[in-house]
């Protein structure tokens, strides 16, 4: 009895200095993402809090549970005008993109640091993904408002593009486990990219219509709304996993589809949808900050900075211009657009996956590093960037800010 008293009180002292701390964050200009890390790992084994907190499966299913609801609310919160506009470009970002960026990651490594190059490339797949949505609340406080078609295709980019990232990394984890590269190996690679995104595409499509069928024809109690549409999309998730698809690009396209329909219950699901995408941030981005032990960090900071200046300054950029090459994106947007590669919570989380399967290796560690460099160092410049490149624009004082993504 005393020790669950004690659970909940420590998780409620944690959510309530979380919150707190992004108050703080806000009035200084502090990237939100690196102020939650910081508070899980104040609370970790190696900050004042103590808590040793090391369960690796507990946390992969946190995570899991906390990227399918936040990529259903980023669908629901996505106008369809929106997403038809920056589709184009911004799939060719979340695939070849994602690709090229972890292929040249990679490497980097083999023919620099000498590394295996399954390992190469499976440390070049976890920090492939960007988290672009993340800039545009610092963006807000900074009163930058992107144009149009750059805002879209960040904000969609960041929506799609963390299955192809998922897909690489669980295809080098298991070339990794199996340690082999046989024809047979390599030629199952694109069948099951293209399984991936066939099921996972076709279940989120059916599951958004199926959804809009639902809340038009049956009258729920004000309250159960939320909470069904909630449900509804946890199992469109599950079910894509289940049947071998990419549950993460199922949801977001069922949200998605949720998000453009009108129903009556529409603004109730929005906003329950937006405080449980902020209390599943929250809840992740603290289990990941609690998982990490600062002092165990310092002999992987070389190869971090390595990895970060690689993508930084070489992959991101060459992915960008080698994907919107044909697009009508000025080099000043496209070199915008390569700055605003953010790295957030997906390449920590995808780092647990080798960890939980034993590869070995120290994934965590280096992905962790990589996150905190390219927050830090991105995140803080951003707004300094997009004035210097003139691709944003001052919103005038009674002009609405840009909508977060």
């Amino acid at each position: 009895m005393e020790s669950t008293n004690q659970l909940i009180f420590f998780c409620g002292l944690l959510l309530c200095a979380a919150i707190f701390a992004s108050f703080v964050s806000r009035r200084i200009g502090s990237p939100l993402l690196v102020t939650f890390l910081a508070v899980g790992i104040l609370f970790g084994e190696d900050g004042p809090g103590g808590v040793v907190f090391n369960d690796v499966p507990l946390s992969y299913v946190a995570c899991s549970f906390a990227l399918a609801v936040i990529l259903f609310d980023g669908g629901i919160h996505t106008p369809v005008k929106n997403f038809r506009q920056a589709l184009r470009p911004a799939t060719v970002l979340a695939t070849l993109g994602v690709l090229v960026t972890a292929v040249i990651v990679a490497l980097a490594m083999w023919l620099i640091l000498d590394t295996d190059p399954l390992y190469a490339f499976l440390l070049g797949s976890l920090v492939a993904s960007t988290d672009a949505a993340a800039v545009f609340l610092l963006l807000r406080q900074q009163g930058i408002r992107l144009k149009e078609k750059v805002a879209n295709t960040l904000e969609v980019e960041s929506g799609i593009n963390d299955p192809m990232a998922i897909f690489l990394a669980l295809t080098f984890t298991g070339l990794m486990l199996t340690s082999t590269t046989s024809a047979a190996s390599l030629w199952a690679v694109p069948l099951d990219f293209v399984q991936q995104f066939a099921i996972g595409g076709l279940l989120g499509y059916a599951g958004g219509r199926m959804l809009t069928f639902i809340f038009d024809r049956v009258e729920l109690e004000l309250g159960l709304n939320p909470i069904f549409a909630l449900a509804a999309g946890l199992l469109i998730f599950g079910a894509a996993n289940i049947l071998g698809g990419s549950g993460f690009l199922a949801v977001y396209l069922a949200g998605l589809i949720l998000g453009s329909h009108a129903y009556s219950a529409r603004q109730v699901v929005k906003q329950f949808m937006d405080g449980m995408a902020w209390l599943a941030q929250l809840a992740m981005l603290l289990v990941l900050g609690l998982l990490v032990t600062p002092s165990k960090l310092i002999p992987d900071i070389p190869q971090a900075l390595l990895i970060s200046f690689v993508l930084i300054f070489v992959a991101r950029p060459a992915a960008v211009f080698l994907c919107l090459a044909f697009e009508k994106f000025s080099w000043r947007e496209k070199l915008f657009i390569s700055w605003v590669g953010l790295r957030g919570a997906i390449p920590i989380y995808l780092a647990i996956i080798p960890v939980l399967l034993g590869v070995p290796g120290n994934f965590f560690n280096i992905a962790f590093l990589v996150v905190l460099v390219s927050l830090v160092l991105q995140s803080t410049t951003v707004g300094l960037v997009a004035r210097w490149l003139k691709i944003g624009e001052e919103p005038e004082e009674t002009a609405p800010a840009a909508a977060a993504a």
